[in-house]
């Protein structure tokens, strides 16, 4: 993968969030193509569960200060940074008071998701394209990892369809039986078709369900990849419908050969 560009954005990267299937694949596959000679990005949502003083996080001013509007409401996007100790990573952190300050990541202390989980997606994908354009880096490939990171496949080929940074770029999606059992806010789909998307790209999300969420970056994915073990059946039946380049699950001690052969194969 040498001189590759590829942008991770993923719901969750260790160390900065506890070791899950999704949190460990979204450091060692960056550190595994950070190793052999590409270049790498890598952003997440800074919830309020992270200590930012323990790893250092501080606002890069240059890349905050846009407002990004979700639902006819202005949301102040605020860009920090910090580097993963030992590894000369760097991974940015898109934040906003409102969706990320609380001490918690997507759901409260009963386990119930939050209700602006959605909007909350919606601003993350949003604000990940908005700093990636003004640091001006065109991806060869933009993998993306967990729920909350899944409508950037969405908005990218339509809400920034016309963007020529990211004309070129191939989009993966992971795919994990990390889910949630309810559903999001069911003026999600609302929400979307505000910033002029079609309802016929997004009919799918009338129930924003895990699966139903996941169907949609699969639709608007270029490959996929197969990240956990096993998968939600109706996820696997999307996924062999989509005829789409589709690589099985890895473990973490065997996917560095099978992911740089996929992503050279994706890029052929």
């Amino acid at each position: 993968m040498k001189d590759k560009r590829i942008l991770y954005v993923s719901s969750e990267v260790v160390p900065y969030l506890p070791e899950t299937e999704i949190s460990s694949m979204s450091f060692e596959a960056p550190r595994m193509v950070n190793k052999q000679g590409g270049q790498i990005r890598i952003f997440m949502p800074r919830y309020g569960n992270i200590n930012e003083r323990r790893h250092q996080l501080h606002e890069v001013i240059r890349l905050s200060g846009i407002n990004l509007v979700i639902n006819d409401l202005d949301m102040p996007l605020i860009i920090k940074v910090a580097s993963i100790p030992k590894e000369r990573i760097q991974v940015y952190f898109i934040d906003n008071e409102e969706y990320f300050k609380r001490k918690a990541t997507l759901t409260d202390e009963e386990g119930n998701l939050f209700p602006d989980n959605d909007e909350r997606s919606i601003f993350f994908a949003k604000g990940v394209i908005e700093t990636v354009k003004k640091l001006n880096w065109a991806p060869d490939i933009i993998h993306v990892h967990g729920w909350l990171a899944s409508l950037l496949p969405l908005y990218l080929k339509e809400y920034y369809k016309d963007e020529p940074l990211f004309t070129n770029s191939k989009i993966v999606t992971s795919l994990y039986n990390q889910s949630f059992d309810d559903t999001l806010n069911e003026e999600m789909i609302n929400k979307i078709k505000f910033d002029n998307i079609s309802e016929e790209a997004i009919t799918t999300l009338v129930k924003p369900s895990y699966s139903n969420i996941m169907k949609v970056a699969i639709d608007y994915s270029d490959a996929l990849i197969i990240g956990s073990e096993e998968i939600p059946s109706e996820l696997e039946k999307h996924l062999e419908n989509s005829n789409k380049p589709t690589l099985d699950y890895q473990g973490l001690d065997t996917f560095a050969e099978a992911y740089t052969a996929f992503y050279n194969k994706v890029l052929s």
